[in-house]
């Protein structure tokens, strides 16, 4: 049976105008939204991926990336098919710009995948590998179903979406990471395909209105988005307006999708834009995606001793207690429990 989505409208002229996301768009009978998976049939708003995933797997939950929220725990991720953004140099694009529904190789309802969850011994379930807000339905029904077994959810969002859907949507989130493209109106229209202004928005709804703990992550692609002045003013926006205790990932690119001629990011990169954001005054700042333990390593902003070590998403010395130093018992920002998971870096196909 097909699924009614929901955050829509009919037109003056009969057509359905989504409110989903802030692309707005309107379709004719018969016809799917940029992200592909929303349709008009029968003059109604249909998911049609509902109860369908591109796969699920145990993953680290450092990997997506949280490392502030339950360190060294596994968490069980799934996607599954669109994108409401155009990103050029997509990652994930066989699956996020996918409009081939056989991809969809799962079928699973909200019920059974909290109760995998529980049977794997997952901690949380990630909304990932692309974007949960174009399946807003089936991740919220997904999460409420979570909640009642003690499971978090994890959003991995680009933070596309509207002021009417993302107060139901993040209501059942527990963790997001929002990945910031980068600090230009120019980059997010020309790059992306989408603007940057929603996402500002929605990072400031995150910290004003709701108690989900959230993390950021900027792609450094070369020659795109890895000027120094754009880092530093995302730096400051950040501070300004976040505040200096939202944890920041500064990522490396790799040539994929439709960027193709420009070349990995240098971990010189990473490590420049890691130092411009400490010295905006960011608490915790982090590279990835390139092997660099001091820069993928949790330290005090107080005392400044290493608290979580981190070898790829191996932990190490741990010296956390709570959510305190043990050094100096300064207050570490984030979700922690009493002593860290042993999930290491496996990543681990399952089927429910």
């Amino acid at each position: 049976m097909p699924y009614l989505g929901r955050y829509w409208n009919k037109t003056d002229d009969g057509r359905l105008q989504c409110h989903l996301c802030p692309r707005l768009c309107v379709l004719s009978p018969g016809q799917r939204g940029f992200c592909f998976v929303r349709q008009n049939i029968d003059n109604q708003m249909v998911l049609t991926t509902y109860g369908r995933s591109s796969g699920f797997c145990l993953d680290p939950v450092e990997k997506k990336p949280l490392n502030h929220f339950l360190p060294g725990t596994a968490t069980l991720s799934f996607g599954t098919a669109g994108c409401n953004l155009g990103c050029k140099f997509c990652q994930n694009w066989d699956i996020s710009k996918s409009k081939e529904f056989d991809r969809l190789i799962q079928e699973a309802s909200p019920q059974t995948i909290a109760q995998a969850a529980l049977r794997f011994k997952a901690k949380s379930i990630a909304f990932t590998y692309n974007d949960p807000v174009i399946f807003a339905e089936y991740a919220i029904d997904t999460a409420i179903e979570c909640r009642k077994l003690g499971i978090k959810t994890i959003a991995v969002t680009a933070g596309y979406i509207t002021p009417q859907a993302r107060g139901e949507f993040y209501e059942h989130m527990d963790a997001a990471n929002v990945d910031l493209k980068g600090f230009t109106e120019d980059f997010y229209n020309k790059i992306t395909l989408s603007h940057l202004q929603p996402v500002l928005d929605t990072l400031v709804y995150l910290k004003k209105e709701t108690k989900v703990w959230f993390e950021i992550t900027n792609l450094m692609i070369p020659g795109l988005n890895d000027q120094p002045q754009e880092t530093a003013d995302m730096c400051q926006w950040i501070a300004d307006n976040l505040g200096p205790e939202v944890p920041l990932h500064f990522t490396a690119f790799h040539p994929d999708y439709k960027i193709l001629d420009r070349p990995r990011t240098p971990i010189d990169t990473l490590q420049k834009a890691r130092d411009i954001a400490l010295d905006k005054g960011l608490h915790y700042v982090y590279t990835g995606n390139v092997h660099d333990p001091a820069g993928s390593s949790t330290y005090c902003p107080s005392c400044k001793k290493l608290l979580i070590e981190r070898d790829w998403f191996v932990l190490g010395e741990y010296n956390l207690r709570n959510n305190k130093c043990s050094f100096c018992g300064h207050t570490i920002a984030g979700v922690f429990e009493a002593s860290p998971g042993h999930w290491g870096a496996k990543r681990v196909p399952v089927e429910l």
